[in-house]
């Protein structure tokens, strides 16, 4: 069996890197999909004999709560950044004074997030990113699901290897593409978005990301015998690393400054963010006589490229609305070609954005693309003004529904509160449907984007009017499937009001908030009744939630949607258990490990008691609750002088109240 995997995984991870390295793939998709389960099947079966480089485990693992620390072997030391050709031209007069035969590494200088693989016996033993350049943070499960980084390689030494993680344009603007469409904000550029990804505690969500890497240094090459930059590179290279691409080897400053002008020009056709070139002695033993200061290396420096920026006419500002409800202005202009593509939109975020630049339409604006990616409006040229200019206001009511809007002081936006806005429906129905809500299984988002598309559906409501007849007539939807899925919305009914609230999707009553209310009140027509001072009397239910809460239910939509609902059968009372008052106004957090209970269990009876649970210990902690290996918070708990309960102490103080 140990022999079989291993076989298995040498299989995989050739045609793993034929497929995404060399892009001539020697077996279909099938064939490799049907050998991934055999050594998934035997992997399940034999754990004890997994191989560290098996390509299953690119896919994420189980989530982490935190990220461990990590101090660099070696220092991941910065650059020091010039912002002219002069600057470069005193640069190469510094190290030509002293070292005239010195030769330079030139490369681009990759917009991602630095890190550091450490390689030992031939595997990947470790991931961690540049943090402070001393200390990172390790995220090895995350590095492991990036396909250009092998997990096997055929040199059994030490090895630290530096390089830059990124997200390929392609990969950007697919997921930007898919969070458009599911009314999620999107991501603001490519770096942003792989420095997020890479520190999502969940691999799962990274391997999703699919992520790059270009290495560009050997951390420890004196150990290793390789006395130049560029030997360093062919070494990587020769481990099966993608090295630093596109680059230079020249000792001419001229052909240095030629080379960063003529990526200038071809850097918007390149799939990866570049906000710069670096330029490094090559030879390390000139690195040395050079030193560097505290900061950074006097061997090297960083050339950042300007942001290119063009004027042009705002034309129109339009609202979008989004599918969580919020009205964002955006800016129509004349288009512009800025950073290798035509632009014609730009965001203008909100109204708070349009004051702060005093935008008008018909106004000359300045624009630019925001990470090389995202089009922004920088500021208005003033000059330019004739006195025509129109000054913008958001709307009152929804452009799409026509409901009322409002302010949403905390997120600074504003909303429409149409219950039935079809700007937002297919989100909303979504949420309606998923695990915490209804749960409404097989009721997936892309199932209720055909029911739209077909007019089947316009609410909520309407799922509970469907017959298997009409859903049988979607797409790949045979009639058992179709029997299925109106079983799962007719069982549905029985949900009862907490999951209802949550399902509604109402702004700021969460998972949480609708257990609360569920609590504290009998069925929907309670809810319906309450006052602003009757649930605001509710603990931990806030002024905002309750104005909320209020708006939407005396709203048309919202009323109209709850009747439709009881028209349809929705079971609506409470089967909650009531909140009890005896830990009113205490806030208690959970750390360590507990022998008596779960930390789901805990938590559910705090609440149910009244109290609150968080996560983080403050000066309004009430109490601690730690088990065994109690960490930080147990460390914070002692500091701020907050008393700390074992679980049998919880249980006397429960008992006493």
């Amino acid at each position: 069996m140990k022999a079989k995997i291993k076989e298995l995984t040498d299989k995989l991870n050739y045609y793993a890197r034929l497929y995404y390295e060399d892009d001539a793939p020697e077996i279909s998709d099938y064939e490799y999909d049907m050998m991934a389960q055999e050594l998934k099947k035997l992997e399940a079966e034999y754990p004890e004999f997994i191989q560290p480089d098996s390509p299953l485990h690119r896919i994420g693992g189980k989530p982490l709560e935190k990220f461990e620390q990590i101090t660099h072997q070696y220092p991941m030391e910065s650059l020091n950044d010039v912002f002219s050709f002069d600057e470069i031209r005193d640069f190469d007069n510094t190290v030509k004074e002293r070292f005239p035969q010195a030769v330079y590494s030139v490369e681009v200088k990759i917009d991602g997030l630095s890190v550091c693989l450490e390689y030992e016996n031939g595997y990947l033993k470790t991931g961690a990113t540049r943090g402070d350049g001393t200390i990172g943070e390790v995220v090895t499960n995350n590095i492991r699901t990036i396909r250009e980084i092998p997990l096997k390689i055929d040199d059994d030494r030490h090895i630290f290897i530096r390089g830059e993680v990124y997200m390929p344009h392609k990969s950007f603007n697919e997921i930007n593409e898919k969070r458009e469409k599911n009314g999620e904000q999107l991501l603001a550029n490519p770096r942003n978005a792989a420095a997020g990804s890479l520190r999502q505690l969940d691999s799962k969500i990274c391997a999703e990301r699919k992520l790059s890497i270009f290495c560009f240094n050997l951390q420890n090459s004196a150990e290793l015998e390789v006395f130049s930059h560029e030997k360093g590179l062919e070494l990587i290279s020769s481990l099966g690393l993608k090295t630093v691409n596109p680059r230079l080897k020249t000792g001419d400053i001229d052909e240095v400054l030629a080379f960063i002008e003529k990526i200038g020009t071809d850097r918007y056709t390149l799939d990866f963010d570049i906000d710069g070139i670096v330029i490094k002695v090559d030879d390390f033993e000139i690195r040395s006589a050079m030193g560097s200061t505290a900061k950074a290396p006097r061997w090297a420096v960083a050339y950042k490229y300007p942001p290119e920026e063009k004027p042009t006419i705002l034309r129109d500002i339009p609202i979008k609305v989004g599918r969580t409800g919020v009205l964002t202005p955006n800016a129509e202009f004349d288009t512009v070609r800025l950073a290798g593509t035509s632009v014609s939109r730009a965001t203008l975020h909100n109204l708070d954005f349009i004051r702060e630049k005093d935008i008008r339409i018909g106004d000359t604006i300045i624009v630019r693309k925001a990470g090389d990616i995202i089009p922004e409006v920088v500021r208005v040229d003033k000059t330019k003004r004739t006195g025509a200019e129109i000054i913008f206001n958001m709307p009152t009511h929804c452009p799409v529904c026509g409901a009322e809007v409002r302010v949403d002081e905390e997120q600074a936006a504003i909303k429409c509160t149409g219950a039935e806005c079809p700007a937002q429906l297919s989100r909303k129905l979504t949420h309606f449907a998923s695990r915490g809500a209804m749960d409404i299984e097989g009721l997936s988002e892309a199932r209720i984007d055909m029911l739209l598309e077909a007019g089947l559906i316009k609410n909520q409501a309407d799922l509970y009017k469907l017959s298997p007849q009409d859903v049988a007539q979607l797409d790949r939807m045979g009639a058992k499937s179709a029997e299925n899925l109106i079983t799962a919305i007719e069982n549905s009914k029985s949900r009862g009001l907490a999951k209802l609230l949550f399902g509604l999707g109402i702004d700021l009553i969460g998972q949480k908030a609708a257990k609360v209310l569920a609590q504290n009140f009998a069925d929907i027509d309670e809810v319906m009744a309450a006052d602003r001072e009757k649930l605001t009397s509710i603990y931990d239910f806030g002024e905002k939630m309750a104005d909320s809460l209020i708006d939407w239910m005396s709203s048309e939509q919202g009323s109209d949607l709850i009747a439709k609902l009881k028209e349809a059968g929705v079971d609506m009372t409470s089967k909650e258990e009531k909140a009890l008052d005896i830990l009113k106004g205490k806030t208690f957090v959970v750390t360590g490990t507990l022998s008596r209970y779960s930390r789901t269990e805990i938590t559910s009876l705090i609440e149910k008691l009244g109290g609150k649970a968080t996560g983080s210990v403050s000066k309004k902690t009430s109490y601690v609750v730690a088990g065994e290996d109690a960490g930080s918070k147990l460390k914070k708990a002692n500091e701020l002088g907050i008393p700390v309960l074992t679980e049998e102490d919880f249980e006397k103080l429960i008992a006493e109240m």
